[in-house]
């Protein structure tokens, strides 16, 4: 099986998965002794279920409900392992990572950017800021890189107090004001 916890529940299927499974089912029927071609045999599943009514496909809803009601319900009885990472939450009081050079180009730039052009979408904006970035020269860089790294080191002493003292007052401090404040701005 792989990577993961074998006690985890079986994961919710799609109708469509559904579908799938029984058509290979109807074909192992018909064709016991013959081996499946995965692509040719998915791409006839594929183009099968294009063409079925609603009324066809309700069967193979119906089926994924019920099995995304068993999921859950077994989700909810489920405890992850000691060791698992997706089961510890991260310390709201912990010092916070300090934005690289190139976040801190962009919390400058973005609002220009925005301004000049109103409608472009967020993957469009930081598209353009990274186009921008990488225009720049190495001078140009330069005092967004130093003000990364002196973040960065302020960071470490942080973390480093942080830890020492058992992860409690310590994390409270932070990044100043104005540090976090361009740290969020490179997520809007």
């Amino acid at each position: 099986m792989g990577k993961g916890d074998p006690n985890k529940p079986r994961g919710k299927m799609s109708s469509y998965a559904f579908f799938a499974q029984t058509c290979r089912e109807e074909h192992k029927k018909k064709h016991p002794d013959s081996s499946v071609n995965f692509a040719e045999f998915s791409k006839k599943c594929s183009e099968r279920w294009k063409t079925m009514s609603a009324k066809e496909k309700s069967k193979f809803e119906g089926m994924a409900k019920s099995d995304k009601v068993r999921y859950d319900r077994e989700m909810k009885n489920y405890v992850l392992p000691k060791g698992d990472k997706k089961g510890k939450k991260k310390d709201p009081n912990a010092p916070k990572r300090p934005p690289s050079a190139f976040f801190l180009f962009c919390s400058e730039h973005r609002p220009k950017i925005k301004s000049e052009h109103p409608g472009l979408s967020i993957g469009d904006t930081a598209k353009k800021l990274g186009e921008m970035w990488s225009e720049q020269s190495a001078k140009d860089k330069q005092p967004y890189e130093q003000k990364a790294a002196k973040l960065q080191e302020k960071y470490e002493k942080d973390i480093a107090a942080y830890r020492a003292k058992g992860k409690s007052e310590a994390g409270k401090k932070g990044l100043a004001d104005e540090e976090n404040i361009i740290y969020a701005e490179c997520f809007i």
